[in-house]
């Protein structure tokens, strides 16, 4: 358990995560829980922040937290739908709204001398999403804020810590929300901003000692940062007992699996390398549904584990470089917003038959402080910098069955993409690019011949989190050169199109 921390009580909202990036940010640890299904040591927290939901207060669909260990023992800061909630059921009064209530506004009237507001002033802007407004505060409520169509902005509770917005503090439009939750955290609970990479690699390194002991773990290394740090963070803390595999499923870049094992050979890491691509192509013939694709490549994933776990002696344990967003993905709150968007092939655990306890250092930290660790631990700054690559590599980007020589079109098509960013000096301006082989023939024309060929979509997206995502505006000249080189070089594409969808409503993959 953590120190200090912050619980975040998830109603479903898309913004929860983005509160827990920001209450990290501060240097403070949160956690993320369903609602419904908080942490038995509720107590132990802190503080709490409720998250708004995409339900409404007065509906039939109301959602009902536990809050008797919660409210007037713990100080609590509830968003949008959580102040809703704490007027509506505690005397008050919540009733649609009769101006849309979504966008920027900003802030007419903050009450003087609250803590709350702190460095915060009138015409500070906040960004509103809700459809239903607080006509009548609950009993013993305070008004702290207005803007000029939301009277209760915002409002505390007498004799309680206990603190409520109509406006999410945590979104890039909310100027001073940092701010806000930096006043409730720090000066209001008093919550130490003792979070740091150093802090997490040493906390971490002592829990690994401590649960695993003199067990033998072995671990999939990718060659992506993820399983990178989790491999020098076990390696740290059991050194020779960590057995690391990385595997060949026949889905990664071009020339990735002879690179990737040539990278960590001087890391001192313990290293081999299966080449299962046949495994993997067999296992995937005829399957064109995403999640059957998902599905068959974590079961094939974990067979070839099994196989490689039985040939070292005595290991007990498999360790994952699941990370936050993964684990938040695969949990569902009431079919929200934050419902299961996908399924993740490292997540929930292993069948009964590989016997192996899981170990995943990683699985309550976001990518950027992933990378902060690895950086902490002296990790060279070309492997941390890597764009993520999906665990079941290129079958998600492959629009139909997966065959040899899609993957081989794929293949060639994302190396000449990939290497041009890098050569323009453009890839560390992007979180994440790749290319996507749609399930689309489109008529051509190559010197005076007739062609019918694939289609491939090009993507990059710039992120901090993976959670939101923009497409990159990249120079035009740019990808006229690398679409005229990959019709040229890569047999089989005759039309390249350039991908303008943000996340959300997209996702950065197509699968």
């Amino acid at each position: 358990m953590q120190q200090h921390n912050v619980l975040i009580l998830d109603f479903g909202s898309q913004y929860t995560q983005l509160i827990a990036r920001r209450v990290r940010e501060l240097n403070i640890y949160c956690e993320i829980h369903p609602y419904n299904k908080p942490p038995k040591n509720v107590s132990e927290f802190k503080a709490i922040i409720l998250s708004g939901s995409p339900n409404s207060v007065r509906g039939e669909n109301v959602l009902h937290p536990d809050l008797s260990k919660i409210r007037g023992k713990k100080p609590v800061l509830a968003v949008c739908y959580g102040a809703q909630y704490l007027a509506h059921f505690s005397g008050g009064k919540v009733a649609p709204s009769n101006t849309r209530e979504y966008g920027r506004a900003n802030l007419s009237y903050i009450k003087k001398d609250e803590v709350f507001f702190e460095n915060i002033s009138e015409g500070s802007q906040v960004w509103m999403s809700h459809s239903d407004t607080i006509k009548e505060l609950p009993t013993n409520g305070v008004r702290l804020a207005s803007t000029r169509d939301v009277e209760n902005a915002a409002y505390k509770i007498k004799g309680e810590e206990t603190y409520a917005i109509q406006f999410h503090p945590e979104v890039y439009h909310s100027t001073d929300g940092k701010q806000l939750l930096e006043n409730f955290l720090v000066k209001i609970a008093g919550v130490a901003q003792t979070w740091t990479a150093d802090s997490f690699v040493e906390s971490t390194v002592a829990a690994i000692q401590k649960e695993v002991g003199n067990d033998k773990v072995v671990l999939g290394l990718s060659g992506g940062v993820d399983s990178t740090v989790a491999a020098v963070l076990l390696h740290k803390a059991i050194g020779k007992n960590l057995y690391c595999i990385f595997v060949n499923n026949g889905l990664l870049r071009k020339n990735e699996f002879e690179s990737v094992l040539a990278q960590y050979e001087g890391m001192g890491l313990n290293v081999k390398g299966v080449d299962a691509s046949e495994r993997f192509l067999t296992a995937l013939a005829g399957l064109v549904d995403p999640e059957k694709k998902r599905k068959a490549i974590g079961n094939a994933f974990i067979e070839v584990f099994d196989d490689e776990a039985h040939q070292i002696k005595d290991v007990t344990w498999l360790a994952q470089g699941t990370i936050y967003p993964d684990v938040i993905e695969s949990v569902s709150v009431n079919g929200g917003p934050s419902a299961t968007i996908k399924s993740h092939h490292n997540v929930g655990g292993l069948p009964d038959f590989m016997k192996l306890k899981v170990v995943e250092p990683l699985k309550m930290i976001f990518k950027d402080e992933v990378r902060r660790v690895g950086a902490s631990m002296g990790i060279d700054s070309n492997l941390l910098g890597r764009h993520p690559f999906p665990g079941p590599g290129l079958a998600i980007r492959i629009l139909s069955d997966i065959t040899a020589e899609k993957v081989r079109i794929l293949q060639e098509v994302d190396a000449i993409f990939i290497n041009g960013l890098r050569e323009e000096g453009l890839y560390d301006s992007v979180w994440q690019a790749g290319a996507m082989l749609l399930p689309v023939n489109s008529v051509g024309v190559m010197g005076d011949e007739r062609t019918y060929e694939k289609v491939v979509a090009l993507r990059a997206v710039e992120s901090t989190d993976g959670m939101t995502a923009d497409w990159v505006n990249l120079p035009y000249e740019f990808l006229q050169k690398t679409s005229n080189k990959i019709i040229n070089q890569v047999k089989g594409v005759n039309r390249v199109v350039y991908d303008i969808s943000s996340k959300p409503p997209a996702t950065i993959e197509w699968e």
